[in-house]
Formats: structure tokens, C-alpha cells, sequence
């Protein structure tokens, strides 16, 4: 089985490298960050998070109808590919998104579903544009 790059990160990544040419390092990690996106419960996950800021697995389960195992599982592929992070209250254990990326890379693929629709997509009306910047 291939091991995620996640877990071979280089000791030098956190250099000022630029990631954004084609030739970059980084090219394979955010394959990587697509791969563990590519999941409609994470997803999912991403977005809750997004809008409360900060759930136990208990909740996230109820706002995904899924059984806490579940949610448990994707939520320790989430946490290990560094996109949520942990807090722990007691025998709690509460989860957040590490930082805004990850949700506007949700965010941005959501709009891009949108165009595959035809027409004007929601988030092209003024209107809804305005709401949808004010709730970010």
C-alpha cells in the first residue's frame, strides 16, 4: 500500500519554496489534499466545520445523519493530513478546521459544481454573491 505523502513530508518543506509552478514539490501534495477531499463525507465535514467553527464527533454525526464510527474514521484522515486540528474538554474531544484553505477549496469546487448546471450559477447573482461573502 502507498503511504500518503503526508507521512514523508521533507524537513526542509517549510522553506520559502514556491509552490505554485508546475515543477514544485507541492504539485504532488495538493494531489494529495484533492485525493483526501474527494469524499462526500469529508466534504461534508469540511463544510459543517466551516459554518460552526469548532464540533465534538457526536455532533458532526448528527449533522451528517452518520454514526459516530464513521465520522470518527474520516475525521482521523482529516486530522493526519493536517486540514483539522483537536481539542480535548474532559473525555470530549472537539474538532476545527486548521486553517481557511481547506474550506475555500471546498467552497471553490462547490461554485465550479454549480457551473456544470448551465446558466448563471447562484453564487454569480450579486445578491447571493454579497450573502455568501458575508457568511465566509
Amino acid at each position: 500500500m502507498r503511504r500518503p505523502l503526508f507521512f514523508n513530508l521533507r524537513m526542509d518543506a517549510d522553506k520559502a519554496i514556491c509552490g505554485r509552478l508546475p515543477d514544485s514539490q507541492f504539485v504532488e501534495f495538493a494531489v494529495e489534499v484533492f485525493g483526501m477531499l474527494a469524499d462526500a463525507t469529508r466534504v461534508r465535514i469540511v463544510l459543517a466545520l466551516k459554518d460552526a467553527g469548532e464540533l465534538s464527533v457526536n455532533h458532526l454525526a448528527d449533522i451528517l445523519d452518520k454514526q459516530p464510527s464513521a465520522v470518527s474514521q474520516h475525521l482521523a484522515k482529516l486530522r493526519l493530513a493536517r486540514i483539522v486540528s483537536t481539542r480535548q474538554d474532559g473525555q470530549r474531544v472537539f474538532y476545527k478546521l486548521e486553517n481557511e484553505h481547506a474550506s475555500r477549496l471546498v467552497t471553490d469546487a462547490i461554485f465550479q459544481a454549480e457551473h456544470s448546471l448551465g446558466g448563471t450559477p447562484r453564487h454569480h447573482h450579486p445578491q447571493a454573491a454579497a450573502t455568501e461573502e458575508a457568511a465566509s
